[in-house]
């Protein structure tokens, strides 16, 4: 063993080899702490009631900062040139940022979307044809939830891009739907029906009238356009509720919804 620590290659590696150990060491405490202080100021934010929608995105930053200034910090403190290493980061973050120009713009609409609040956690949304609730604002995405429990990731920039339809944004909404009666069915008699289906929804507002007109005369139907009010979290139960409800009453009431037929005509030239 005393060879070992005479021998002049040992000698030589062995601060090199103490200052790797000692580097490591110091960057796992460090990450540890950096985790406990990110914690700790999501406690913070959360006491303090900053917005939910903020909280993460806040404490990312908090956390990939004080990771980044703690590499720097052992790099100096262990003798490396700290001007060389920041600029090498520096030139390395330039690569990545033009390798990833629309993973930063995908960023940039983040921001936009937290600052300007166009929806926020568990509004129900239509961004870019994908319905579902805001499951979470993340820098780089939004996630939604389907009401078929899918989970669709949609990225920022291309939420910012087009138009965003907030659906439960106002804490109330009207359900628009479309039901079709037989031309040979009565109108008056139809209205009755789907305002007996409505009033008998637990999800409508009954302090507000229903809307019940004629939308369109189709081809084989004459279509009502109904519109219900309802809170914006009750949205797919007045909708399905007045879809099954209504079919259930116009078959009691023996009102026809047509659908689609053929009729075929055979011509016999013998």
């Amino acid at each position: 063993m005393e060879e070992l620590f005479q021998n002049p290659i040992f000698a030589q590696a062995y601060p090199i080899i103490k200052n790797i150990v000692f580097a490591v060491i110091a960057l796992v405490v460090g990450f540890m702490i950096i985790g406990w202080v990110t914690n700790m100021v999501k406690t913070l934010l959360n006491k303090n009631k900053v917005d939910k929608d903020l909280v993460p995105f806040l404490s990312s930053i908090v956390n990939v900062g004080l990771k980044i200034a703690l590499v720097i910090a052992i790099a100096g403190i262990f003798g490396l040139p700290v001007t060389s290493f920041v600029a090498i980061l520096g030139a390395m973050a330039f690569a990545v940022g033009m390798a990833l120009q629309g993973s930063l713009g995908h960023f940039a609409s983040g921001v936009m979307i937290l600052l300007f609040k166009p929806y926020r956690t568990g509004d129900l949304v239509d961004l870019q044809g994908n319905v579902g609730v805001v499951d979470e604002i993340q820098i780089f995405n939004t996630v939604l939830i389907t009401p078929d429990n899918k989970k669709i990731i949609v990225p920022n920039g291309v939420v910012t891009s087009g138009v965003i339809t907030n659906i439960s944004g106002q804490g109330e909404i009207k359900v628009v739907m479309s039901f079709g009666i037989g031309y040979d069915d009565d109108i008056d008699k139809s209205r009755s029906v789907i305002q007996r289906v409505a009033d008998a929804c637990p999800h409508v507002d009954h302090s507000k009238p229903v809307d019940i007109f004629i939308e369109t005369l189709a081809d084989s139907s004459v279509n009502f356009c109904v519109r219900p009010w309802c809170a914006s979290e009750n949205y797919w139960d007045v909708y399905f509720y007045m879809h099954e409800n209504i079919k259930k009453e116009f078959d009691k009431e023996g009102i026809g919804i047509p659908y689609p037929q053929m009729d075929v005509h055979v011509h016999n030239n013998n």
